[in-house]
């Protein structure tokens, strides 16, 4: 699970521990691992280098998934899960 991009990859000189880290992500998704992208700044990395097919799933919810991840409740996912 990857939450927040490892620096400010909008700008190249500042880039490269993203793009290392999205590379290593890739390259555990294709040896089997399950890999999350959470966060709307991680989402935009992941387009940015055309991963968003290489991993098992994107999400811009960041926080909210930190959240679920926590076993808090969120009003959205309790409407939507059966009683």
């Amino acid at each position: 699970f990857w939450n927040g991009p490892a620096g400010v990859f909008e700008f190249p000189n500042f880039a490269k521990g993203t793009k290392g880290l999205m590379d290593a992500v890739v390259e555990a998704t294709k040896k089997g691992a399950i890999t999350i992208i959470g966060g709307g700044d991680t989402a935009t990395a992941c387009k940015k280098w055309d991963t968003e097919d290489k991993v098992s799933h994107v999400s811009t919810g960041g926080g909210a998934s930190l959240e679920l991840l926590e076993g808090k409740e969120l009003p959205g996912v309790d409407a939507l899960s059966p009683a």
